[in-house]
């Protein structure tokens, strides 16, 4: 299938997710590998599930770890890019990445323009080498997505995906952002797992 938008499924956990995500043209699978993160995976679990897949970006999703511990797990595990989650409390974001970073920024924070340019002219400091930011969503995303439209003309912005199938092509036609980010799901026991909701939603990115 060729998507419309680049897709990355986060919270990958079982290979059913893993292949049927790859086989809808997802750009990316997200694997938690920061074990004080909800629902992370051992490093050996994603390097597992990541062996059964092919032409798709490997990444590791981080809260507070260090650049090196990271770095580590980049060449342990074949990441091409690490998701980092933004904490107001962090002294200071990983220094030396060996990948790109995409950077999560929740949405009511960037609700309001000057707090999206005071997250831009952070992450620029942080990251020389570059970056891209990852909005949760807002309390709701409005039904003119005017103003996130021109978020998106002002630095990578990845949005998280909608549920709701008609939201997330609303979003990828009218926001143009540099891709969505689904969320993955767990098995009702091993090998079987309901993609009903996930399939819509890939369906309704299907290039025309």
């Amino acid at each position: 299938m060729s998507l419309a938008i680049p897709v990355l499924v986060r919270g990958i956990n079982n290979l059913s997710d893993a292949r049927y995500c790859a086989g809808m043209g997802a750009q990316g699978l997200i694997f938690t590998l920061d074990a004080n993160l909800p629902d992370a995976v051992a490093a050996a679990t994603a390097r597992e599930l990541a062996g059964w897949v092919a032409g798709v970006d490997i990444i590791g999703e981080f809260g507070h770890v260090a650049g090196p511990e990271i770095n580590r797990l980049v060449e342990e595990c074949g990441l091409t890019g690490v998701l980092l989650r933004l904490d107001r409390a962090r002294q200071a974001w990983p220094e030396g990445l060996a990948v790109p970073a995409l950077v999560e920024v929740p949405g009511d924070l960037v609700i309001k323009q000057a707090h999206f340019a005071a997250a831009l002219a952070d992450l620029t400091a942080a990251f020389p080498q570059g970056f891209a930011l990852f909005t949760t969503p807002p309390h709701y995303y409005p039904s003119d997505y005017a103003y996130w439209h021109q978020l998106a003309r002002q630095a990578p912005l990845w949005l998280a995906g909608p549920t709701n199938p008609t939201e997330a092509a609303d979003l990828a036609q009218q926001v143009h952002p540099a891709g969505l980010v689904l969320a993955g799901g767990d098995e009702i026991k091993p090998g079987l797992r309901d993609f009903t909701e996930l399939e819509a939603v890939f369906e309704a990115l299907e290039e025309a």
